[in-house]
């Protein structure tokens, strides 16, 4: 709902999931609320949209933007880990269509106060709202980054970041931190730079601290653990026939997702060399996406966050 944020694969999301007058639609990210607005406009006054999002400013944002809607739009400043408690406590099940969409909002990227962006000069925070009931967000950044064990730092940025210069970047962080706090995203990049310039002489267009912000905002966030917990939530609350969608911007999170999704659509989980079937597992749900859904160039070219997005959808066994 903000007029900053493009939401990402707009129109394909509506394709897929096929929201109709009266239907009860979940976005478990609200964000910027672009396609909470979108769901809005076509389950019309007599459906229903739940909206959930940890940041404080979104959730205040959507509702002053959101008064024609009021009637239709419900919101939950929580974690979306927690789904079936915000589900609860509205009465809100039976659902239709449920999305997520895994991305960082444009505000929350503008904003230098919450330290997500790389020329920040604001604080190493880097979580999605203040700590809410049985959610993650006590530790930030900084606080990772001037507190952690250099093993500790080695790990995060390995396993949440993939990052190849691990061993060096951490070691770097534990000298400059022996002198002085590192205070903002800005030194922090500029730490890591100076790393990498060590060892590659020609420049990427992608900044060399992307992965491990994107690191350190995973650690921070419990991001994966999030994806985890909440995906077989979401299934148990769609109604026969109803979809899921799942946005996602690095390997991690759409391994988890297609991962989930393959083993939700076979009848039989058991070890390849299991002669017979001993887990009882059936099948709950359909694959819709064979191949996950990404932007097209001139999506890219008009909103390049979405250069990395990829979309699977999923729909529940009738």
């Amino acid at each position: 709902m903000s007029d900053f944020h493009q939401p990402v694969l707009p129109q394909e999301i509506l394709d897929y999931l096929k929201p109709q007058a009266g239907d009860k639609f979940i976005d478990c990210t609200l964000g910027g609320g672009g396609h909470t607005l979108n769901f809005l406009k076509l389950v019309g006054p007599s459906g229903k949209v739940l909206a959930i999002d940890m940041d404080p400013l979104a959730i205040a944002e959507a509702r002053r933007a959101s008064t024609k809607f009021a009637d239709s739009l419900i919101l939950a400043r929580d974690n979306f880990r927690n789904l079936k408690n915000i589900a609860d406590v509205h009465e809100f099940n039976q659902v239709n269509g449920i999305l997520l969409d895994l991305g960082l909002s444009s505000g929350q990227l503008q904003d230098q106060a919450r330290g997500f962006s790389f020329g920040s000069e604001g604080q190493l925070d880097m979580r999605f709202g203040p700590a809410v009931a049985d959610s993650f967000g006590a530790v930030t950044a900084g606080e990772i980054v001037n507190n952690y064990p250099q093993k500790d730092l080695i790990d995060i940025f390995k396993n949440y970041g993939e990052e190849r210069l691990a061993v060096a970047i951490s070691k770097k962080i534990i000298e400059v931190r022996r002198t002085k706090p590192i205070d903002s995203p800005k030194q922090l990049a500029a730490i890591i730079e100076s790393v990498y310039h060590r060892y590659h002489r020609t420049k990427s267009r992608i900044s060399p601290a992307t992965k491990v912000f994107q690191a350190l905002r995973i650690a921070v966030n419990d991001e994966l653990q999030s994806l985890k917990l909440v995906l077989p939530q979401a299934l148990d609350l769609l109604v026969s026939g109803g979809r899921l969608a799942v946005i996602s911007y690095h390997s991690l999170e759409d391994r988890i997702v297609k991962d989930y999704f393959r083993r939700e659509s076979r009848d039989c989980i058991c070890p390849p060399e299991m002669p017979v079937c001993q887990c009882g597992h059936i099948a709950r749900l359909k694959i819709i996406t064979k191949k996950p859904v990404v932007p097209t160039v001139e999506e890219i070219k008009n909103n390049p966050r979405s250069r990395s997005a990829k979309l699977r959808i999923v729909e529940k066994y009738k």
